[in-house]
């Protein structure tokens, strides 16, 4: 399925931020935020891996939101360790929850740098505000921190990432009791593998429910 794409900016504490927003067919069952990789790093709302995650968000009825962290493409700013790029996350999620009932159902998910992001924003949530699902590949869980996340959290994971090591992604997600679906000899990008993780991800999203 090729979703449809519109192309918007919303506005953010650096400027506008630049957003695609590929919608379903039908009356989408809610927001699902993709953040891209490590912007310093070619990364972008346009990576393939994000692009599979919004593929698999679509086919299951949300409505997707990519968007390019501050300096990247035309998101107005510039690069600010991290700081800054959460608040860029929590600001289009807030711009495509406005003006809709509190307990719209909304997704938070991204690859690498994108989905230590994801898991920053999810934590800062209020409790009576949580996601349906939070969907993290291949996870910055070596260089960041990500805090404690609890049960409706997907991993996956390459176990021949040679960018964040699957070990480290293990250590993060043992204690806290999450499963981590390993694409075996597959390397951080899933090259190769890319229409198998938007399938697994589907198969992921089929079973949530919006409350």
């Amino acid at each position: 399925m090729t979703p449809r794409t519109v192309v918007q900016a919303v506005a953010g504490p650096a400027g506008p931020i630049e957003c695609a927003v590929d919608l379903p067919e039908g009356e989408p069952r809610g927001v699902a935020l993709a953040c891209h990789p490590h912007p310093q790093f070619g990364g972008t709302l346009d990576n393939k891996v994000v692009q599979s995650l919004a593929r698999a968000y679509v086919q299951c009825g949300w409505k997707s939101v990519r968007f390019n962290f501050r300096g990247i493409g035309a998101s107005a700013g510039a690069w600010d360790e991290g700081r800054g790029e959460l608040e860029d996350a929590r600001a289009v999620l807030a711009a495509f929850r406005s003006g809709t009932a509190a307990a719209q159902p909304f997704i938070v998910g991204g690859f690498s740098f994108g989905g230590w992001i994801a898991a920053e924003l999810v934590a800062s949530l209020p409790d009576g505000d949580r996601p349906q699902r939070v969907i993290l590949v291949g996870p910055s869980t070596q260089q960041h921190r990500l805090p404690a996340l609890g049960a409706g959290t997907v991993v996956v994971h390459g176990e021949a990432d040679d960018v964040v090591p699957l070990a480290s992604t293990l250590d993060w997600a043992r204690p806290l009791g999450l499963p981590v679906i390993v694409f075996p000899g597959v390397g951080h990008f899933f090259h190769g593998k890319i229409s198998v993780l938007k399938n697994v991800l589907v198969q992921q999203l089929q079973d949530v429910r919006p409350t």
